[in-house]
């Protein structure tokens, strides 16, 4: 089976909330698009952040690996909407050697 016959058939049992999000996924991974990720120059070493914020990605990368959940970070950081977590999330998909590099670094200091 190929993998676009796999994903046929997962899409398939899929509902249609969860295939809205597939293919928003999909076209801001097509369209290296991230709304709600910006990286300023000057601002926390130009690394991508939460915009409205100085929040770097990998912090809440590294948060989730560790095991903190979502609605946690939420409460740790008030400034932050369930959607800035969601575009986190896609950014560390698409550059996932970009947020493991900023996690060593930022750890090693």
């Amino acid at each position: 089976m190929t993998r676009l016959e796999e994903i046929e058939k997962l899409l398939s049992g899929m509902e249609r909330a969860e295939k809205a999000q597939l293919l928003k996924w999909v076209v801001q991974d097509l369209a290296e698009a991230f709304p709600g990720i910006e990286s300023t120059p000057g601002v926390c070493g130009e690394e991508p952040c939460i915009v409205r914020t100085r929040i770097p990605v990998w912090v809440l990368v590294q948060a989730r690996r560790l095991g903190v959940a979502e609605a946690e970070l939420l409460r740790w950081y008030p400034t932050l909407r369930a959607e800035d977590l969601a575009n986190a999330w896609a950014y560390c998909r698409a550059h996932p050697a970009e947020i493991d590099e900023q996690i060593r670094e930022n750890e090693s200091d």
